[in-house]
């Protein structure tokens, strides 16, 4: 069977562990299919050129990160594989934490969430554009275009520079949704790539995702909302939390809900729910650039 990806090295790695649980090089042929990766507002980017080599039959998986996933999927694919889920949070690289950075220094991120929460928590550092891929933006970091950065542990876990970031606390400092977790696709009609994912799946790691898609999904974020979102399982039971943030992390909203791990998605739904009648649609429209 071909497991298609991106051809970055993150993603090539990420395939390599994936293609081995599938059954390894006897049983997958790794396709790379290059993605444009602009325009840069264009969430789905990162997974048009993989949903058109799907849906075509250039391949009989896509394998995504999930956080770069778009809440809406196209017709005739359907998620049919999740591994266990890596470490979740964000690592900062340059300096060992947030606190520990000199009054005005600049932090290096592309996401409006990472961009929020430093706001939240250090009103005085100025955040700088940090784009492109793990390798690039360390290299940028390490020739002084910013004191220091912000990047997923799992990614630095997963290429082997792991060592070149301190990891944040979840709980001051939330990650996307789906963070740390891979996500493989397939048509929907295909019951044997159905069957195949089905194994090398983990139920929990499932359950969170679910979860956190639900409240993306329930609140209409994208990826020009500050959105922090969580969910961790413990047995019988999940526990889901989100934040909302203004764009400069001046003003903030924060829920958290437990309920049954058999339904992930309307625990997902029934904390946007709260949330947004708390007032969190002002400041996701903040975000989108709305009044």
């Amino acid at each position: 069977m071909r497991l298609g990806t991106r051809g970055s090295a993150l993603a090539i790695a990420q395939a390599r562990q994936v293609a081995e649980l599938l059954g390894g090089e006897q049983q997958i042929e790794l396709v790379v299919v290059e993605s444009s990766g602009s325009p840069a507002n264009d969430k789905a980017r990162w997974t048009r050129s993989l949903d058109n080599a799907l849906l075509e039959g250039e391949v009989d998986f896509a394998l995504h990160s999930a956080k770069d996933v778009p809440a809406l999927r196209p017709d005739g694919i359907a998620a049919v594989g999740v591994p266990t889920r890596e470490i979740a949070s964000d690592s900062i690289c340059g300096c060992s934490s947030l606190t520990d950075l000199p009054t005005g220094a600049t932090v290096g991120t592309a996401s409006p969430r990472r961009a929020a929460l430093i706001g939240s928590l250090r009103e005085d550092l100025r955040v700088v554009e940090l784009r492109g891929n793990i390798d690039t933006r360390l290299r940028r970091l390490s020739e002084g275009d910013c004191d220091a950065a912000i990047l997923a542990t799992a990614g630095l876990r997963r290429i082997g520079r792991e060592s070149e970031g301190n990891p944040l606390d979840t709980e001051s400092f939330m990650p996307a949704a789906g963070q740390g977790t891979l996500l493989l696709e397939a048509r929907s009609e295909d019951q044997r790539a159905h069957e195949v994912g089905g194994a090398i799946t983990d139920p929990e790691s499932m359950a969170t995702l679910a979860a956190e898609r639900a409240v993306v999904i329930a609140l209409n974020a994208d990826c020009h909302t500050s959105l922090g979102v969580y969910a961790q399982a413990d047995q019988s039971t999940l526990s889901v939390e989100a934040i909302c943030l203004a764009p400069d992390g001046s003003e903030w909203l924060r829920d958290r809900l437990e309920g049954e791990i058999s339904k992930p998605d309307e625990l997902g739904r029934s904390l946007a729910t709260r949330l947004l009648a708390s007032g969190a649609e002002r400041l996701l429209a903040a975000g989108r650039g709305e009044r």
